[in-house]
């Protein structure tokens, strides 16, 4: 059963995480246009935690498959993600990726990202059943749908209808196969 506590404790909760451990990643998910992305960045700013986004891990054009689309959570790499990102970091090691450049399909520069005492990792399908087990603390960003497809409206008009059509019905579909909301540690309000 998930907790619920304000974004302003969180800060807190993880300094007594890492009172217990060298390092602490967390994991903050939840649907599109919610927040993670602003929160993760004034929490890295404030804070000092790395962050790594899930957005840089979407599918290349020749995993986008019916079947992989089938699977919930199935359109992210998260393959990827742990073969670049969690395991190096997790081992010491500093990680290197080329993020994944939705709108052109094409691989960025690569990042290279040190280990460092809080990996903040933002994104839909952060907690993806493959990635879980490698997160001390996994949050949940819930937004009202009519907040969202707000957002949504002002962010990418363009792009809302498939938004409507095709993503957040992708993400809801993985956020309840998954009982996220009730499994994740933390509701952040």
């Amino acid at each position: 059963m998930s907790e619920r506590i304000s974004i302003s404790a969180l800060p807190g909760r993880v300094e007594a995480l890492l009172r217990e451990r060298e390092r602490v990643v967390l994991a903050l998910d939840g649907p599109c246009a919610g927040g993670k992305t602003t929160l993760a960045l004034r929490l890295a700013a404030e804070q000092g935690w790395g962050v790594v986004h899930m957005d840089d891990f979407f599918l290349r054009p020749a995993q986008r498959t019916p079947e992989r689309y089938a699977t919930p959570g199935g359109n992210v790499d998260y393959e990827r993600f742990l073969a670049e990102v969690l395991e190096p970091l997790e081992r010491g090691r500093p990680a290197e990726f080329r993020p994944l450049d939705c709108a052109t399909l094409t691989f960025a520069d690569p990042v290279r990202l040190e280990p460092g005492r809080v990996l903040l990792v933002e994104g839909a399908y952060a907690c993806h059943p493959a990635l879980w087990d490698h997160y001390d603390l996994r949050l949940f960003l819930p937004v009202e749908p009519q907040v969202q497809l707000e957002r949504l409206r002002r962010r990418c008009p363009e792009r809302l209808g498939a938004f409507e059509e095709k993503w957040i019905p992708l993400e809801r579909a993985y956020f309840a196969a998954y009982r996220l909301p009730e499994r994740c540690d933390l509701i952040l309000t």
